[in-house]
This record gives structure tokens, sequence and C-alpha cells, in this order.
């Protein structure tokens, strides 16, 4: 048989566990709207998160990102671009001195534009925890801005030097 005391007890840790779930479920709802992430930096532009339209400010944080489709993956810094596809049609590009996997990494940075020797298994699909970047939508770090697009993603430096990746194809910009 339950005691008095025993249902007391039981509604007092029912009560202190409904306010810890409240109180949780308000400091992930405000971090959401907020764009504050749960060390209190801004979330926007890093990586972690997702990834804002471009603005007038400029992050020096790292970013990376993927495009809905998950198949190509970048991650930005002040250094450089280098974003990974993982699935494509396009012929391989020869890379000089290279006898490993071309065309799916590609690099920018102050060298400029190229694709990277790779050795070992293509890229994966970008896993959920990559913060996306929607189509239509672009991001900044440093010198460098991303634009992500139906039709793959475009890359640049300050100088317009860049690359656009998608499945079908690829092309150095400027062109």
């Amino acid at each position: 048989m339950t005691s008095a005391r025993n249902i007391r007890l039981f509604v007092i840790v029912d009560v202190v566990l409904v306010v810890l779930l409240a109180i949780v479920a308000i400091v992930y709802l405000n971090n959401q709207g907020s764009g504050t992430a749960s060390d209190g930096t801004t979330a926007s532009a890093s990586a972690g998160s997702t990834p804002s339209s471009s603005s007038s400010s400029t992050s020096t944080e790292p970013v990376a990102f993927a495009l809905p489709s998950g198949n190509i993956a970048c991650t930005m810094s002040v250094d450089g671009v280098t974003c990974t596809i993982a699935s494509y049609t396009y012929a391989p590009p020869v890379v000089p001195g290279c006898t490993e996997v071309t065309g799916h990494v590609l690099v920018l940075n102050a060298d400029g534009f190229a694709f990277d020797c790779v050795s070992g298994p293509a890229p994966a699909v970008a896993s959920d925890d990559v913060p996306v970047l929607e189509y239509g939508l672009s991001t900044s770090v440093g010198d460098y801005t991303c634009r992500s697009a139906t039709d793959g993603v475009q890359c640049t430096d300050g100088s317009g030097t860049g690359f656009q990746l998608a499945r079908a194809s690829w092309s150095e910009l400027p062109a």
C-alpha cells in the first residue's frame, strides 16, 4: 500500500522534473531564435550552426556547410575554402603529378583555385550534423564568399577568382 509520504515525494519529484524540462525548453528555443549558441557565442556563420545569408559584415570564424542535397560540403576560413563533392558525373580533372583520385576536392586560397589529389575513398554525402546553406543564400569568411544554388555552389575570393561546382560540371571563375 502506498503511503501519503510516498505520494507527496512522487509529486515533488514530478514537479521538479517538469520545471527542469520547461527551463531546458526555454533555453533551447531562445538560442534557436537569437542565433546565440549555448556557450554564449553568436552562432551565425560558425560551424555547427546554419550559415546565414550574406550581409555587410564578414565573419572571421571558420564555417562549415553543405548544400541541401548533401552532395557538396565546404569548409571556409580566412585562409581559404575547401569543398568536397561525394558524387559527380564530369570527367575527373588532371592534376599534374597525381596518381590518386581527383575531382572530389577543390581548394581556393591565396594560391588560387585547384583540384586536390586525394588518396583513399571518395568523400561521403554530408552528415546531418553539418549545417545546411539553403539555396539562394551565401556566407562569407574573410575575403571568401560561397553561394548555394540549385545548380551547385559558387565560391570566390575578393578578386572574383574561384569556382562553380555541381554534380554535372565544374568551372573556374572568372570564366
